[in-house]
C-alpha cells in the first residue's frame, strides 16, 4: 500500500485520549481533555454557588455562540445555541406555514420526522427526492423536482451513509433566491469547508465531529429565514425583554434568539465553547486535510483487501466517511474481525462505515488490513 503523506495534526491530536483504532466519529466524537475539563470546572463551580455563580457560568453560552458564528461565517445576531440538531430542524419545519419541502428519502431520520409532523398539522409537507445510489442530492435532481408549490429544500451537507458532499452553492442556485435552503450540517461542520452562507438555516449538533459531547449544538439563520420562518417554538428566553416578568406575552426576539426555548446547561455550553475553540485554533482546512488523508489510505486498504467502497470515488465529492462492504462476508463478521484488531467502525445491516478524524494516526490502516486479511484466511 502506498501510504498517503501524513498530515495528521500532532498538536491537535495531543488534546485527545481516543484510541488509535476508533473510526466512528460520524456516530460519536469522543471529546477532548479540554472539553471534559471545561465541563468539570463548570459543574464544580456550580456546586459552591454564590451570588455571582449563575451569571458567570452563563457566559459560556455567549462564548460558544460567538465561536460557532465565526466558524459558520456569520455573526452572533444570526446564531443561536441549541441542544441538538433535531431541535433546530423542528424549529425550521414548524416555521413554514404551507407548501412542499424537498427532502431526500435517503437522509438520516432527523430530516424526516419534522416534516412528517408538520404535514400532519396541515402545514409544510415533505416531497421525497430519490438520489441515485452513492450520488446524493445533486442540483439536477432538485431541478427536476421543482414545482411552483415548493418552498424549501432540506438536505444534509454530508450524507451519513456514504459521505457524499452536497454542493451547497449549486443547490442554492438550483432552487433560486425565493426558496429556503435548510441544511443539516452535523456530518460536516468543523471538518469540511463549505459555503455555509449559501444556506438560510444551518443546524449542527456538537456530539460528533465537533467532539463537544451530547446536548450541544447551534443554528444559524439568514435574514431571509428570520423574515419568513414563523417562530412557533419561541420560549421565554427567546423574546424581547426576556428578563421582564410582567405577565404579558412578549414579541419574539428580532434575531436568531427567537429559536431559544429556555436556558441551556452552562456546563454543556462550557464544553461546547472549548471544543469550538479547538477547531478554530487548528482551522477547519487543516482538520479536513488530515481526515482526507486517512480516508484515502483506508479506501486503498479496503479495496486492496477485496472490499467494495460505496462512498464516492472522487475525493472532492466525499467528506469524512468511507462506507464499504466485504463481498462474501456479513458486516457483523467483518466488524468482529475489526474489533479483534482494536478498530471501531459503524456497523449497519448491509455495510460498514469508517469515519476517522484529524487525530487518527496512519497506523490504523495497518490494523484494518490485518483484520480484513484475516477474513480471507
Amino acid at each position: 500500500m502506498s501510504r498517503v503523506p501524513c498530515v495528521a495534526l500532532t498538536s491537535y491530536a495531543a488534546h485527545f485520549d481516543t484510541p488509535a483504532g476508533y473510526l466512528d466519529f460520524a456516530r460519536f466524537g469522543p471529546p477532548s481533555r479540554d472539553a471534559v475539563a471545561a465541563s468539570a470546572r463548570a459543574l464544580e463551580e456550580s456546586a459552591t454557588a454564590d451570588h455571582t455563580t449563575v451569571d458567570v457560568l452563563m457566559r459560556a453560552e455567549e462564548a460558544a455562540r460567538d465561536t460557532a458564528a465565526r466558524l459558520a461565517g456569520t455573526d452572533a445576531r444570526h446564531t443561536v445555541l441549541l441542544p441538538n440538531t433535531s431541535t433546530g430542524l423542528f424549529h425550521a419545519a414548524l416555521g413554514i406555514r404551507e407548501g412542499a419541502v424537498l427532502t431526500p428519502r435517503t437522509d438520516f431520520p432527523a430530516n424526516h420526522y419534522p416534516w412528517l409532523r408538520t404535514a400532519h398539522l396541515g402545514r409544510a409537507a415533505p416531497r421525497r427526492l430519490d438520489p441515485a445510489p452513492g450520488a446524493g442530492v445533486t442540483p439536477d435532481l432538485v431541478r427536476t423536482a421543482l414545482t411552483d408549490d415548493v418552498v424549501a429544500l432540506s438536505v444534509s451537507a454530508v450524507d451519513f451513509r456514504t459521505g457524499f458532499r452536497a454542493d451547497l452553492a449549486a443547490l442554492r442556485e438550483a432552487i433560486g433566491p425565493d426558496r429556503l435552503l435548510i441544511v443539516d450540517a452535523i456530518q460536516a461542520f468543523g471538518v469540511a469547508e463549505m459555503p455555509w452562507d449559501a444556506a438560510d438555516v444551518v443546524v449542527a449538533g456538537g456530539q460528533k465531529w465537533l467532539r463537544a459531547g451530547w446536548a450541544t449544538g447551534f443554528a444559524t439563520l439568514s435574514d431571509r429565514a428570520l423574515e419568513r420562518l414563523e417562530p412557533v417554538l419561541t420560549g421565554w428566553t427567546g423574546v424581547e425583554d426576556a428578563g421582564l416578568f410582567d405577565g404579558t406575552a412578549h414579541p419574539p426576539a428580532p434575531d436568531a434568539r427567537r429559536w431559544s426555548i429556555t436556558h441551556l446547561s452552562p456546563v454543556t455550553a462550557a464544553a461546547f465553547a472549548s471544543a469550538l475553540t479547538l477547531v478554530e485554533r487548528h482551522t477547519v482546512a487543516a482538520i479536513e486535510a488530515a481526515i482526507a488523508a486517512r480516508i484515502a489510505e483506508l479506501a486503498e486498504t479496503v479495496q486492496g483487501c477485496g472490499g467494495r467502497v460505496l462512498s464516492p470515488a472522487d475525493p472532492a465529492r466525499r467528506a469524512g466517511i468511507l462506507s464499504f462492504t466485504v463481498p462474501g462476508h456479513e458486516p457483523s463478521l467483518v466488524a468482529k474481525a475489526l474489533h479483534a484488531e482494536g478498530v471501531t467502525p459503524t456497523v449497519r445491516a448491509d455495510s460498514l462505515r469508517f469515519s476517522p478524524h484529524a487525530s487518527t494516526p496512519p497506523e490504523v490502516s495497518d490494523r484494518v488490513a490485518a483484520a480484513l486479511s484475516s477474513l480471507r484466511s
